[in-house]
């Protein structure tokens, strides 16, 4: 899941972003609402957190312009107002879920994973192929019945490989499975596929389709 967070109160912002990123997401921070629609234009994401009080834009302009593409991130909007109208006034504005602050960071991940699975881009809460299968809230990867430990960045790779239905180019793992930081002209994808592969090992369930990218037996 790539998330782009939206937070103008700065600790705030890099602390959720530390914590998704412990989740295996990958995770992106401005903090303002200029800089996020700027974001929005350039970068595919699955889910947009977003503060309703931001300098330069504000979050209520930035979730209006952000429901009227075509193709949008589910939208999760905070407030540090807990008055039901507030909440209301969120959700009427095309918001997808709402939660006041303070809040329990369990709860933000479950929201936000619930949100990734929306209708327009379900996706099972357990991911399977054959004998493998991935579990995304509880971060576990097994292959016939047998626990795989896999790093955070091995972890998202597969979660996208298993969410598609078919080929995925290497430009869209880098999209998807890396925020923004990362160099577009690295091998970080090719050398993350190899130890997955070896990690999950033999029937060899990921193919690569020369040229193009990245697909799962079957698929």
């Amino acid at each position: 899941m790539r998330v782009l967070i939206v937070e103008d109160e700065r600790r705030l912002a890099e602390t959720i972003a530390r914590g998704l990123r412990r989740e295996g997401m990958a995770v992106d921070v401005v903090y303002d609402g200029r800089d996020a629609m700027q974001r929005l234009d350039v970068n595919q994401y699955d889910v947009l957190v977003l503060d309703r009080g931001l300098p330069y834009v504000s979050g209520d302009e930035v979730c209006r312009r952000t429901v009227e593409r075509e193709e949008r991130p589910g939208i999760l909007m905070l407030t540090a107002a807990r008055d039901i109208d507030d909440r209301v006034d969120g959700l009427n504005l095309g918001a997808d879920d709402y939660l006041p602050k303070p809040f329990a960071f369990a709860e933000l991940v479950a929201r936000l994973r619930a949100l990734s699975r929306r209708p327009g881009r379900a996706l099972s809460p357990v991911l399977s192929l054959g004998d493998l299968e991935l579990d995304p809230v509880r971060h576990q990867v097994r292959r016939s019945g047998h626990d795989i430990d896999l790093t955070r960045k091995e972890f998202a790779i597969l979660e996208v490989l298993l969410s598609s239905e078919g080929v995925v180019s290497t430009e869209e793992l880098l999209e998807r499975a890396w925020d923004e930081n990362v160099n577009p002209f690295t091998n970080s994808v090719r050398v993350a596929v190899m130890t997955l592969r070896r990690k999950l090992g033999d029937p060899q369930p990921i193919e690569t389709v020369t040229g193009v990218g990245y697909r799962l037996c079957g698929r």
